[in-house]
Parts: C-alpha cells; structure tokens; sequence
C-alpha cells in the first residue's frame, strides 16, 4: 500500500489531523484519478459496514478447541525429574545403610548369648560437668541427631535444585 492510500483510508477513517484531512480534500477536488480511487474505497468500505459475518458452528468450535487441548496434552511435562539426581541420592542412602548395618554388625557381642539386659534406669546427674555432657552426646543421642539433620539437609537441598531448574526452565 502506498502513502496515497493511506492517507486515503485514514481520511474515510476520520483518523487523520485536520490539516491533513483539509490537504487531502484538496488533493481530492483537484486530481481526477485521486477522486476516482476516492470514491471506489469509500463504496468498499460502505460495503465492509454493511457486511454480516458469519459465526462458527458448534462442531467447529468444538474441533478447534480438542486440537488445542491434544496440542497441550502432547507436550512433555515441564518438570521433569533429573536421573543423576535420583541415582545420587540411592547411591547415599545404599551407601549410609550399608555403612550402619556394618557398624551394628561389629558392634554386637556375639559372645554375649540370647539373653538381652537393657538398662532402664537413666539417673539425672546433680551438677553436670565435662564428663557428664560428653557421655550423653557420645551415645545414640547424637546418631539419632546427625539422622535427622541429614534428613532436613537432604530435604533443604531438594526444594534449592528444584527451585534452580524450574528458573532455567523458564
């Protein structure tokens, strides 16, 4: 389309400045050819008014709207789950399961027999000293405290990776 139609169409519009409209009214009046290309817009917009557009049938609508939803139903999830990530975490739990299991297995008195003796009685000390303190983060205490932070660790550093890939897949 040239600048002349245009400055045509914004004319039949109505968009254009009025000193544009009053130039183009000039342009008008004095070419013929212009005056003629004038009025075949104006009949073909009048025609465009004038025309009834047709809706979509039911069955059409329905159609375009299942292709769209195949088209998303077709696309890979977006999160998806890394195998290092899965792997390298069996690999830590098979390697801290093997390693307990064998610190329990050489830690039992196999000459001790059937019978089982645990001692129940725990006597709160009256003033606690060095000795005391050291005794109760020795035992399984503190084996059962490092389990728990591992745990929390492993599960901090889950939610960190996933928040990571889910900002580079964006």
């Amino acid at each position: 389309m040239n600048s002349i139609d245009e400055q045509l169409w914004s004319y039949i519009d109505g968009t254009c400045s009025p000193a544009e409209q009053q130039a183009i009214a000039q342009l008008i009046a004095q070419d013929e050819a212009l005056r003629i290309q004038y009025n075949e817009l104006l009949k073909l917009n009048e025609e465009f008014s004038t025309m009834e557009l047709d809706e979509p049938s039911m069955a059409f609508t329905y159609n375009v709207m299942e292709n769209i939803r195949t088209e998303n139903a077709m696309q890979p999830l977006k999160a998806t789950i890394n195998k290092r990530i899965i792997w390298g975490i069996a690999a830590f739990f098979i390697i801290t399961i093997a390693a307990l299991l064998i610190f329990v297995l050489t830690s039992v008195n196999w000459n001790a027999g059937s019978a089982v003796a645990i001692d129940i009685n725990i006597k709160m000390p009256q003033q606690l000293d060095a000795s005391h303190i050291k005794s109760f983060f020795s035992g399984s205490v503190l084996k059962g405290f490092l389990f728990f932070d591992v745990v929390i660790g492993l599960f901090l550093l889950d939610t960190y990776l996933r928040k990571r890939q889910g900002i580079k897949q964006h």
